[in-house]
């Protein structure tokens, strides 16, 4: 009987951490959307120079990577919890630094650029470990399903929202508005984490030994190749395109209806994509997407307007979700075949945000070289068509691996590089 009692408190706690976990994720998901689109916006209006806003992409990029590996470290050293909370309260610093230097932000963009890819190291690297912790095989798409609806409506309600607060406040006035609704909203993530039952940490950390894996393992080798490659074709394309929306439209409004169309086409795609791709598909539907990605490019790369980039943003809405669900899963089935996966998952999870973010690092390091050396007009459209590419050639990689027989899932996490990124 009291087996059954204690067995029973389990699953309850359970139950309460996943809702918990839930609603740090919707919370996190809305505090994003609803600002991070705009910051890059914001500095815009106060340089108005393309070095000021790579140098703070740079900064995301290069703390992301470096984070992660710290991150990695910690939780298995300290409380899960702990490393997301951390996450969540350099966020909110982040939110809380732009709001304090205001009119000066775009000369702090080094210091900002860190304080966020510190917070996106803790806070996805913590999320992706306790999904995997307090989620339970027959919770998991459950949880997984409603975190997806959580960040889609985010995604389409928040830019909208805050480009129209933004639009119809005279100055800044609208942008200190967004970003203290931000602030605010990580700030109850931070006290929700507090709810959330103690996760104990322990064993080693071996980062060294599965980046060394891809010696000895093809698939792992070749998987994360693929994932250099894919944050070659983010690291530019994150900022640039947002900007070519509001240079051409100069509205945060239509910037923020732009993503409108993206996330929601998105979801709906996302949908669509997860009940129809199986997994012999998978590489066609890459290669598919991969092909639809690269010749949007076209669609803004001789002329441009407003109805054009709507056009773009319904392509490549439609092309993300049939690249990144089959994606996602062959990455995690290679993971889930490699040596040691169940020890060692979160080195794996590690290693693989590494070569994404060394990709965009090499991406923005480039953009900062061709601009610096010749004319934006003629050096950024030559720079997407190159970088515009990155997604064939993580088809290149991927389509020599073999799994074999299908793993049983044993890692089921939502992507960081979701729709907040991918612009």
């Amino acid at each position: 009987m009291l087996k059954t009692l204690s067995g029973l408190q389990d699953k309850m706690n359970v139950n309460r951490d996943l809702l918990i976990l839930l609603l740090i994720g919707g919370l996190y998901s809305l505090g994003i959307f609803l600002s991070n689109t705009f910051v890059n916006i914001y500095l815009w209006r106060q340089s108005g120079d393309y070095v000021t806003i790579a140098v703070y992409n740079l900064a995301i990029n290069l703390f992301n990577g470096l984070t992660f590996i710290l991150a990695g470290r910690l939780s298995k050293k300290i409380d899960r919890i702990i490393v997301l909370r951390l996450g969540v309260i350099f966020l909110s610093l982040f939110f809380l630094t732009v709001l304090i230097i205001g009119e000066n932000a775009s000369k702090f963009n080094f210091l900002l650029g860190s304080l966020l890819g510190i917070g996106y190291g803790f806070y996805w690297l913590a999320f992706n470990v306790l999904t995997f912790e307090i989620t339970e095989p027959d919770t998991r798409d459950f949880f997984n399903g409603f975190l997806g609806v959580l960040q889609s409506l985010a995604g389409m309600v928040g830019p909208v929202l805050a480009g129209y607060v933004i639009s119809k406040m005279a100055g800044t006035i609208g942008y200190t508005t967004i970003f203290t609704i931000s602030f605010i909203l990580f700030i109850l993530a931070v006290v929700s984490s507090f709810f959330i039952q103690r996760r104990s940490a322990s064993g080693n950390f071996y980062f060294r030994r599965i980046v060394k894996e891809r010696k000895h393992n093809k698939n792992w080798k070749r998987i994360t190749n693929a994932h250099y490659f894919q944050g070659l074709r983010e690291g530019i394309f994150l900022f640039v395109i947002s900007i070519w929306v509001f240079l051409v439209t100069n509205s945060e409004l239509a910037l923020g209806t732009f993503n409108l169309f993206l996330s929601g086409l998105s979801a709906l795609l996302y949908f669509v994509t997860t009940k129809y791709i199986k997994p012999a598909m998978r590489k066609k539907a890459i290669l598919l997407g991969a092909i639809l990605l690269y010749f949007s490019i076209y669609t803004i790369l001789f002329h441009i307007n407003f109805t054009l980039l709507i056009v773009y943003a319904v392509i490549i809405g439609i092309a993300f979700p049939i690249i990144n669900v089959p994606y996602a899963s062959m990455t995690y089935d290679v993971i889930g075949k490699a040596w040691k996966a169940g020890e060692l998952r979160v080195e794996y999870i590690v290693v693989r945000e590494v070569f994404v973010n060394l990709g965009r690092l090499s991406s923005v390091l480039t953009f900062l070289l061709a601009i610096t050396f010749f004319d934006d007009e003629k050096a950024i459209p030559i720079l997407l068509v190159i970088f515009g590419a990155g997604h064939l050639v993580v088809y290149l990689f991927i389509r020599n691996i073999n799994i074999g027989s299908t793993p049983k899932k044993e890692i089921i996490i939502k992507d960081q590089i979701t729709d907040e990124k991918n612009r």
